[in-house]
């Protein structure tokens, strides 16, 4: 654990295709922005394991089940925004083709123009998605991709090539400090891999605070210091996880006070995941979903999400817990607007 930082249910089920229910006929138009790039395809060698597929299929189908979602083509990211976290050197080596190849290796992606287009339009999405709950100053957002935690300053890592989380905490701390107001900011990673170029690169920053739930034994195999990680036992079931999440999001409260978080919502903790190793349902998982921007609204704190890892031995099972991702932030604004916050 890093030092301290100081302070400053709807229904469901748990097989797939069965979806979180959620009450979104009362919704305002625009209860839940988010934002794309699926159309910039990787050209993956065949048999590559990433499933590049699951972005464009979530887009059809919030498209087709939650058309309240408002989707919104991504911008590319500019090279100033990139160097407020990535290093000037490593940024251009992935716009110009030149990273080595055992940089390639690393990030677990073949060098190609569309891989840093991709790259840069992921960030953008994240970029968008802050601006858009900033200018309200509440509510929830999202990118349908993004939550590249693998990240460093100075490189990439396990399919991440910038971290966009990182770069939207910079960009909306300068855009705030322009005005005259610090921003705090707070990243709440539940993705089942550690977040470890997030917690590097905040490691000296007292103005964010990490917190990363993840499997214990699992990727990364060395671990940077987050502000706070909780380490799960392989095999964790929905009960453990989300009692977990609850004395960890106390902690949080209690050592720091967030003007915006970040939310990485992994579908890699589900049963069915092939790099995952822990077991929550589909309830379970929109269970901690629900959680934490419940978690957020409450507080007034506008909430932007991502959606991380997922790499279900059905892709289908993947972007099913995805969905219900949305389902479930609809869930929750719908609960928070109708009570007339």
């Amino acid at each position: 654990m890093g030092a301290p930082k100081t302070r400053g249910p709807g229904s469901g089920k748990g097989s797939q295709g069965q979806s979180i229910s959620s009450p979104v006929g009362s919704l305002t138009p625009i209860a839940v922005q988010a934002f794309y790039a699926d159309h910039f395809v990787l050209p993956l060698p065949e048999g590559h394991r990433f499933p590049m597929a699951k972005y464009a299929r979530l887009r059809e189908r919030l498209a087709a089940e939650l058309p309240v979602v408002r989707l919104c083509e991504a911008l590319p990211a500019s090279h100033e925004e990139l160097t407020l976290v990535h290093s000037p050197a490593y940024v251009d080596a992935v716009m110009r083709g030149t990273l080595s190849a055992a940089a390639q290796r690393e990030i677990g992606f073949p060098w190609s123009p569309a891989m840093a287009e991709r790259a840069r339009r992921s960030v953008g999405a994240t970029l968008q998605a802050c601006r858009s709950v900033m200018h309200a100053r509440a509510g929830l957002s999202a990118n349908l991709a993004g939550g590249t935690h693998h990240a460093y300053a100075d490189k990439g890592s396990g399919f991440c090539v910038f971290n966009d989380f990182a770069v939207a905490a910079r960009l909306m701390q300068a855009e705030q400090a322009s005005r005259g107001e610090r921003l705090r900011v707070a990243i709440v990673d539940l993705d089942v891999h550690q977040g470890n170029g997030t917690a590097r690169i905040f490691a000296e920053d007292d103005s964010v605070f990490t917190l990363s739930l993840h499997g214990a034994k699992n990727f990364p195999f060395r671990k940077e210091p987050s502000d706070l990680d909780v380490e799960l036992a392989d095999g964790c079931t929905d009960g453990d996880y989300l009692e977990a999440l609850e004395s960890a999001l106390q902690t949080l409260e209690q050592r720091f006070e967030p003007d915006l978080v970040l939310y990485l919502a992994g579908a890699d903790p589900h049963e069915g995941d092939r790099l995952g190793r822990l077991k929550l349902s589909f309830e379970g998982l929109a269970a901690r979903d629900r959680r934490v921007m419940d978690w957020a609204l409450h507080r007034r704190l506008p909430l932007v999400f991502a959606m991380g890892g997922g790499y279900g031995h059905d892709l289908e099972a993947t972007v099913q817990v995805q969905v219900n991702t949305y389902r479930a932030a609809l869930d929750s604004w719908a609960r928070w607007h109708n009570a007339g916050a």
